[in-house]
């Protein structure tokens, strides 16, 4: 696994060092920056700020009163592990912010790996791992951005939900709730988790101890997924403080307006594509996604990774509204990848290598690169 993961990060170096040499000057750096300065652009500014000072105590506002955007929108993990590596070894943040990103990504590989050996074949399950290190984002994996260090932890959680271990996952979630949105979608995998058990206890005996470990599990998961709101409550005086940062970067398309939870995606749908056929593609979008779940091949990757597919896929329909930057949230369905490793097929398996390898040119190009006024951010 970890050759694969290095021959996919030489792929990925390339990629992104021929973008770099292209780079005009921008917001961040200077024409042609060396890697270490073109990785840490876009948030990865944003973490280098909360890394060297941490979080205002007051959200800005812009001149018509609206919350604007700030640092409240970014959790502490990532910035704070770096900082603290700083503190140890004097090295700068960009550097350090790669290594991390990088060490988390060939862990999750790692991980991930055994994760599908519960359920695939090894030769399928060492696929899925190709593709999860070649997939079109997988540059994000080497950049100053906490994606990797919240997929080692989300992966290391599905692997002892499969295993039902619930209780260890306790201090994975408590890091993963202060790393990057997503804790509620896994609360909402567990608790389905449990639900299907109890369904199927006749078959499949359900111990009342593993029955109040799956419910503290799911419960405590759940506290934790809102953990984040409250400590930007707290520290800022405004209870909606992190909510209202988050709908500042939605402004510029559609204006500002109250989070309504299953709205966004009826809202980007009309303003993408409007006079109807965006909510067209978008119900043809959200059947593709239940039949790839619900058919035979979906079902090879057992319940559990389908119920997580299904719960993170309803969270993101719930309060994200759609834009360039939701490729990058669809990250953490990245199990489903077993599904499309299951063909054996030589050309399948030749043809979505490079398929992915040229995504990963189109998402640098459209995405990470930033072309004049850019209004696509990663």
């Amino acid at each position: 696994m970890l050759i694969v993961f290095v021959l996919s990060r030489v792929v990925s170096t390339v990629l992104l060092l021929g973008f770099a040499r292209a780079q005009g000057p921008n917001a961040w750096t200077l024409p042609s920056p060396d890697y270490r300065s073109f990785a840490t652009i876009w948030d990865g500014h944003w973490y280098y700020i909360i890394s060297a000072v941490g979080y205002p105590t007051t959200v800005p506002t812009t001149a018509d009163g609206h919350v604007g955007e700030s640092a409240w929108a970014f959790m502490p993990a990532y910035p704070f592990l770096v900082r603290a590596l700083t503190e140890l070894t004097g090295a700068a943040f960009a550097p350090l912010a790669v290594l991390v990103s990088v060490l988390c990504a060939a862990g999750t590989a790692l991980l991930l790996y055994r994760l599908m050996r519960h359920v695939l074949p090894e030769g399928t399950a060492l696929f899925t791992v190709v593709l999860f290190c070649v997939s079109p984002l997988s540059p994000l994996l080497q950049v100053a951005y906490a994606e990797s260090m919240f997929l080692l932890l989300l992966c290391g959680c599905l692997l002892l939900l499969v295993r039902r271990q619930y209780l260890p996952m306790l201090p994975l979630v408590a890091v993963l709730s202060f790393t990057r949105p997503g804790a509620l979608a896994l609360a909402f995998a567990i608790g389905l988790h449990g639900v299907h058990r109890w369904w199927r206890r006749a078959d499949d005996p359900f111990p009342r101890r593993e029955m109040a470990a799956v419910s503290v599990t799911a419960v405590v998961t759940a506290l934790l997924g809102v953990a984040w709101l409250g400590v930007a409550g707290l520290v800022t005086g405004r209870a909606d403080a992190y909510t209202e940062t988050e709908l500042a970067w939605r402004a510029p398309y559609i204006g500002y307006g109250p989070l309504v939870p299953f709205t966004p995606w009826v809202e980007g749908a009309n303003w993408w594509l409007p006079g109807g056929l965006g909510i067209v593609l978008l119900v043809i979008a959200l059947v593709g996604f239940g039949v790839l779940l619900l058919g035979p091949w979906g079902r090879r990757i057992g319940v559990d990774l389908r119920l997580w597919g299904a719960a993170y896929a309803l969270y993101l329909l719930a309060v994200f509204f759609p834009q360039s930057s939701t490729w990058r949230l669809l990250m953490p369905l990245f199990p489903l990848l077993g599904i499309l490793a299951l063909p054996r097929s030589r050309i399948w398996r030749g043809g979505i290598v490079v398929a992915f390898v040229v995504g990963q040119y189109a998402w640098l190009y459209y995405c990470w690169w930033v072309n004049g006024y850019d209004w696509t951010p990663p």
